[in-house]
C-alpha cells in the first residue's frame, strides 16, 4: 500500500509506521518536525493546525491514511476534507473514552457516546478526562463526516508497548528494577484489558486492506493478563530484585493515593475499573485482532527502555505518572 500517517513519530504513529515498512508499503508522514522522521519514509513537515498546513499532501495519493490526532477535532475534520479524492481509506486511531458510561458492561461498540463537535477548535481545553472523550468522539465526527470512503474508528483503550511515551509501563518497569518492597496495588487477580501498540498498528493496517469502516474496540479481551501476572512477570524481567507486597485497594485509596496516575494502570475494583478493562472485543478479535502474551510486551518495553538508557520520552501534553517514594514508604511502612 500506499500509506500516509498524520503523525508518526510518537508512540502508535512510529508504531504503525514501523509496521508499514516490516510489510513493504510505501510510508509517507506529515507531522511538524519536532521528532526525526524513522528511516525510510517520506516526510513531509508541516503543521496542520495552521492556514495552509495541509498544502504539503496537495500532489500526493495513497491508499489508506492513519490518523492519531488527540486535540480539537476540526484539525481531523480538515485534513479528511483535503485527503477525499486522493486517498481510499480513513483510519482515526480514537479511544474507548467515547463512551458515555452508564450503560451494561461489557461495552459493545454500539453503546453510547459523549456528546461532541467535529468543529471544536483550539479555544477549547481538552486536557481533562472528559474533554479528552470529546476531542476524540469530535475526531471520529469529523472523519466520518468529511471523508468520502471507508471510515475506520480505531477505539483503543490502554495502549503498552515499546515507545511508549505517557510513562506507564516504563514506571513500573523501572520502580521494580530498583528492588526492594514495592507496593502492589491488588487485588492480584484483578483483570486487565489493554492493547500492545503493535498489535494495534497490525490490526489498523489489516483492516484498511480489507476496507473496515466503522467503530471496533481494539484492546485484548478483558483478563488477557491480570495485575498479578502483570507485576510478576514485569519484576522477574527486570532482575527479579522487588518483593511485591500486594495491598487492598481500600488501604490505597485512604492513604490518598491516586489510581491511574499515582500507580499506573492499576484502577481499583468499581466503575472506572469495569469501564476501563470490560470492553467487548468480539468484533475486532472476529476482524483479525491478535494480541501477545503480556510476557512479550513487557520484555521488549523493557529491552527499548534499557536501549534509550532508562528514561522513556514524555509527551508534553499529559501529566507525568508515578509514586514518590516517601509516599509508597508511607504505607508499606
Amino acid at each position: 500500500m500506499r500509506l500516509l500517517v498524520l503523525g508518526g513519530t510518537g508512540f502508535v504513529g512510529r508504531t504503525v509506521v514501523d509496521e508499514a515498512r516490516t510489510r513493504g508499503h510505501h510510508v509517507t508522514v506529515l507531522n511538524r518536525g519536532h521528532r526525526p522522521a524513522p528511516a525510510g519514509v517520506t516526510a513531509l513537515v508541516a503543521d496542520r493546525t495552521t492556514p495552509g498546513g495541509l498544502t504539503a499532501l496537495d500532489h500526493g495519493t495513497w491508499d489508506a491514511v492513519v490518523d492519531t490526532w488527540s486535540a480539537a477535532p476540526y484539525a481531523v475534520r480538515d485534513a479528511a476534507k483535503a485527503l477525499t479524492g486522493r486517498a481510499g481509506h480513513y483510519t482515526y486511531v480514537s479511544s474507548r473514552s467515547v463512551y458515555a458510561g452508564g450503560g451494561p458492561v461489557p461495552l459493545t461498540e454500539d453503546a453510547p457516546v459523549v456528546d461532541a463537535s467535529p468543529d471544536a477548535g483550539d479555544d477549547v481545553e481538552f486536557s481533562a478526562p472528559m474533554a479528552y472523550a470529546a476531542a476524540k468522539r469530535g475526531g471520529e465526527l469529523a472523519a466520518q463526516q468529511s471523508f468520502d470512503g471507508p471510515v475506520l474508528l480505531a477505539r483503543a483503550g490502554l495502549i503498552l508497548g515499546p515507545h511508549e511515551d505517557i510513562g506507564r509501563l516504563p514506571w513500573w518497569l523501572n520502580r521494580l528494577a530498583k528492588g526492594g518492597p514495592t507496593l502492589a496495588p491488588g487485588p492480584r487477580d484483578l483483570p486487565l484489558q489493554y492493547i500492545d501498540a503493535r498489535d494495534l498498528a497490525a490490526f489498523v493496517l489489516d483492516a484498511a486492506a480489507a476496507g473496515r469502516s466503522g467503530p471496533y474496540n481494539v484492546v485484548s479481551e478483558s483478563g488477557h493478563t491480570t495485575m498479578g501476572e502483570l507485576l510478576e512477570t514485569a519484576a522477574e524481567i527486570t532482575g527479579g530484585r522487588a518483593e511485591l507486597r500486594w495491598t487492598e485497594p481500600d488501604a490505597i485509596l485512604a492513604a490518598g493515593i491516586a489510581q491511574w496516575t499515582e500507580l499506573p494502570i492499576w484502577l481499583a475494583p468499581g466503575f472506572d475499573h469495569s469501564f476501563m478493562h470490560g470492553g467487548d472485543v468480539s468484533r475486532a478479535i472476529a476482524a483479525g485482532l491478535r494480541p501477545r502474551p503480556v510476557r512479550e510486551t513487557v520484555a521488549d518495553t523493557w529491552a527499548w527502555l534499557q536501549s534509550i538508557g532508562g528514561t522513556p520520552p514524555h509527551r508534553p501534553d499529559r501529566p507525568p505518572v508515578g509514586l514518590d517514594p516517601a509516599r509508597e514508604a508511607e504505607l508499606l511502612f
